[in-house]
């Protein structure tokens, strides 16, 4: 099957790639297959062409949320890329977008157009595909207050369906949505609004963001969840003294706490030996079970030290 496989989607699939350029953490070893899709017909014919064969899917966004072990990953990462990008307004405050496209880009043509209400996602960063599945969001917003509707292939039965906003359940950075999907375009509403309104609200965003968080550095911002606890995840390493914590090449960053940095030559395991070490001394010292927010995905060594 594997080179039947290989043979009919040639020119969109690779194999041992790696996968470290996929990371925000420049960081992964290979996938066994990676395949890019052109578009959501070829999506579904690569699904029913490896269906029944026992292949693990992972799919994987723009990385910016993304541990990628150094390992890699078996079987077939489907990465959607450009041909998953296309962004339109189909009316006044609504667009559509391919799921692929980045927050940012979302956030900039919905100014353009004068949608409002897309301004925090100037701050967030990946792919919107991957923010509807874990509910991004910040400075009080988040996607479950624009999104109206996705349209997902479901990888059972190889058919994409559009889900309604309502079909969807939302808690904090999190859905309901189950792994099967994979979504390839998303409908968001928003609010008409005066451009230069838009881009005053856009640009104060971007730059409370800059005073806070670090740029220009190998992290997949925000490590843990704030959600269910008094404190901020960051004030919890801070107070448990986890913030002067390393692993190697892997550190965390002295402007925010909660970023987990690759500082040069770290690998995959020693970022995650790090977050399972913050993880276990915060809950040896305060109780607290501090939950992920970033994914950690890929074939695991068997060395690397599990919290409790």
């Amino acid at each position: 099957m594997m080179q039947e496989l290989i043979k009919k989607f040639s020119e969109n699939l690779s194999t041992q790639t790696n996968l470290s350029n996929y990371s925000w953490f420049n960081l992964g070893g290979p996938a066994e297959l990676l395949f890019k899709p052109k578009n959501t017909n070829q999506l579904i014919e690569f699904l029913q062409f490896i269906k029944g064969e026992n292949l693990a899917i992972t799919v994987l966004g723009a990385g910016s949320n993304t541990l990628i072990r150094d390992d890699g990953i078996k079987g077939a990462v489907i990465k959607l890329g450009s041909h998953f990008s296309d962004i339109k307004l189909i009316s006044p405050d609504t667009i559509e977008v391919g799921s692929a496209t980045l927050d940012r880009k979302i956030s900039n043509f919905a100014k353009d157009n004068g949608v409002g209400n897309l301004e925090f996602l100037s701050c967030i960063p990946g792919s919107i595909g991957g923010g509807v599945i874990m509910n991004s969001g910040c400075y009080g917003d988040d996607i479950s207050k624009i999104l109206i509707s996705i349209k997902a292939i479901d990888i059972h039965d190889c058919k994409e369906k559009e889900i309604s906003r309502d079909e969807i359940s939302f808690y904090y950075r999190g859905t309901n949505l189950p792994s099967n999907l994979i979504i390839t375009s998303v409908k968001l509403k928003g609010k008409i609004t005066e451009k230069n309104v838009i881009e005053k609200k856009q640009l104060k965003m971007i730059e409370k963001k800059k005073l806070t968080q670090p740029s220009q550095i190998k992290t997949c911002g925000s490590t843990f969840k704030n959600f269910g606890t008094e404190k901020k995840a960051w004030q919890l390493i801070k107070e448990t003294g986890c913030d002067k914590f390393f692993e190697g090449d892997a550190i965390i960053s002295k402007k925010h706490c909660n970023f987990f940095v690759n500082n040069g030559k770290a690998k995959s395991s020693d970022i995650e030996k790090l977050i399972n070490k913050v993880k276990q001394t915060i809950n040896d010292k305060t109780g607290i079970n501090l939950e992920l927010e970033i994914k950690i995905i890929g074939e695991k060594k068997k060395n690397i030290r599990e919290s409790q």
